[in-house]
């Protein structure tokens, strides 16, 4: 007899191994000591802006915005797979189980991301509102998890519909109302906290009648949502370890292309081209980069002490070279390549062209927000010593890695 919470604990046990192999790539020691330095440097200037923080500043809306954005993100993880599209269906009713224990596991690994919204936002809190005791921070807290089971209960019914149009506008609405809500509750006026609760209560009631009309569980829905989800996962993971699982994905980006494939046609250029290409087309490498640029120079920007806008302009050139290097592993399964008729040994010097080319852009992009911020000190550290680390970095530590 099929025994759903069996099976479910054999599917989380097999997904829990696969991640945690793949965690510990993530958290090796560079990342870790990148995050504690992070971390350590954004608590010391958080208190130090708190000391001097203004009496009108919005902390009911910013911290109203956070937590219901926060409750309102609540996707169900129910690791199904592609094969139980069609081994599974046939057992439906009997899954009711599997289903429950997908929501409980969806509600705890989804825990960390409050402790850490909380935990960010206690020292605001109190600083903004000193009369306030720390059991209603501890109330306030206890309620967003309400509403992050809420929130979930709701999507999850909410998977039954087929119509993404219906979906997407019940999750604008739910999101507006959370939203409100804590709003409300940080501001500390429990009346219009508890009216819009009550209409959070009622689109909840509403959620759960329009999912009891739907025909039954959407079983290819769940599927490419999980699976969507685990492909994300993969592409991070791929940046630190070979994930045979990942699918990569290529985007056009035509205007892009045309700019940087103004190579000469010959056979020594072949890696060049290619490995261009695979930066600007991959749906992973552009992105990162551009998205560690602005945010390192958004530290960089407000950090006020210059010595440390210069040891985070290291860090995140540091970041970027290391993300970016996997590009050497992108092409692993491609079996064209072999027939090439070109030399492989191109390859590993294409990869580190492209990677100073990066680096070195990277390092004006930050010597000229210094420059903006008047900062000229930091400008000429951060330009020389930028172009000196890449050096040392990809001739030292990059290339004994392209193997």
């Amino acid at each position: 007899m099929f025994d759903s919470h069996d099976f479910y604990k054999k599917r989380l046990s097999v997904h829990i191994k696969e991640t945690s192999r793949y965690l510990k790539y993530i958290f090796n020691g560079h990342i870790a000591v990148a995050m504690l330095f992070f971390i350590s440097a954004l608590a010391y200037y958080y208190q130090q802006w708190l000391v001097g923080l203004p009496e009108d500043f919005p902390t009911a809306g910013i911290m109203g915005v956070a937590l219901g954005l926060l409750v309102s993100y609540s996707p169900v993880r129910t690791l199904l797979k592609e094969p139980d599209l069609v081994f599974l269906i046939a057992a439906e009713t009997k899954m009711h189980a599997y289903f429950r224990n997908a929501l409980l596991y969806s509600f705890v690994i989804q825990l960390y991301l409050v402790l850490l919204v909380a935990a960010a936002f206690g020292p605001l809190y109190f600083a903004s509102f000193p009369d306030r005791s720390g059991q209603m921070y501890l109330l306030s807290i206890a309620i967003v998890l309400v509403f992050k089971a809420g929130n979930l209960i709701a999507n999850w019914w909410m998977l039954r519909v087929r119509e993404p149009g219906t979906r997407r506008l019940d999750l604008a609405v739910r999101t507006v109302l959370n939203v409100v809500v804590f709003y409300f509750i940080i501001s500390g006026n429990m009346l219009m906290a508890g009216i819009t609760s009550v209409m959070f209560a009622l689109l909840f009631l509403y959620v759960l009648n329009v999912s009891r009309k739907q025909a039954g569980i959407v079983w290819d829905l769940l599927v490419e949502k999980d699976q969507n989800r685990m492909q994300t996962f993969y592409r991070i993971a791929n940046m630190f370890a070979d994930v045979p699982h990942l699918k990569n994905r290529v985007k056009k980006r035509q205007w892009l292309v045309s700019l940087v494939s103004n190579l000469s046609v010959n056979k020594k250029n072949t890696f060049d081209y290619l490995y261009r290409i695979t930066f600007i087309r991959s749906g992973d490498y552009l992105g990162m980069y551009v998205r560690l640029i602005v945010i390192g120079g958004l530290f960089i920007y407000y950090i006020p002490n210059v010595w440390m806008k210069i040891i985070f302009a290291v860090l995140f050139l540091y970041l970027s070279c290391f993300q970016m290097m996997t590009i050497y592993q992108h092409h692993r399964t491609n079996i064209w390549l072999d027939i090439y008729p070109v030399e492989t040994k191109p390859k590993q010097q294409a990869v580190t062209k492209l990677l100073y080319q990066l680096s070195i852009g990277q390092t004006v992009i930050f010597s000229l927000v210094f420059l903006f911020t008047q900062a000229y000190i930091g400008f000429a550290i951060t330009l020389l010593g930028g172009i000196l680390f890449n050096f040392l970095f990809i001739n030292g530590y990059v290339k004994a890695k392209l193997v």
